[in-house]
């Protein structure tokens, strides 16, 4: 299973050393779309700024919030790989979400990119009942990363 880049926007010090961290996470949530053998999702590391501004361009909603996902469900007809879609990510967001839940911040990123990517792959939580199974799912992919949160914050 290949993953297409992850872009960094802007300088992030807080950044934990290297992304693989975020790959492997990516990675399980995928699993679900084992027919394809090449998957692809961009993943945007960015600011509160830049995610405000696509909330508010794409969901109308004029807020910071910490994760966002634009499915987009792409077969390229000569590789044949899925396109899932981009997930984007506040760090900054992240980092408060962290340190207010007394967590590392590798585990909050961790599980906005598989609430991101499980969003890509057709789950919501809309209603209790959506809710509750892609937090079971969700919580099952953490348990597989070794993670400690499994849920977020305000759920």
């Amino acid at each position: 299973m290949q993953l297409g880049e992850t872009l960094l926007v802007g300088s992030f010090p807080l950044l934990p050393a290297g992304l693989d961290f975020l790959e492997q996470a990516a990675s399980l949530a995928l699993r679900s779309h084992e027919r394809f053998p090449v998957l692809e999702i961009s993943l945007l590391v960015t600011d509160d700024e830049q995610l405000r501004d696509l909330n508010h361009r794409f969901m109308g909603i004029d807020a910071v919030t910490d994760v966002l996902s634009f499915p987009a469900g792409e077969i390229d007809p000569d590789s044949q790989a899925l396109y899932l879609g981009d997930v984007a990510l506040s760090l900054p967001r992240a980092a408060a979400q962290a340190e207010a839940g007394d967590h590392a911040l590798q585990s909050e990123l961790q599980l906005l990119v598989v609430h991101g990517v499980l969003h890509l792959s057709g789950y919501d939580h809309a209603n209790t009942d959506q809710k509750e199974h892609m937090w079971e799912v969700q919580a099952a992919i953490l348990s597989q990363l070794g993670s400690p949160l499994l849920y977020p914050l305000e759920s």
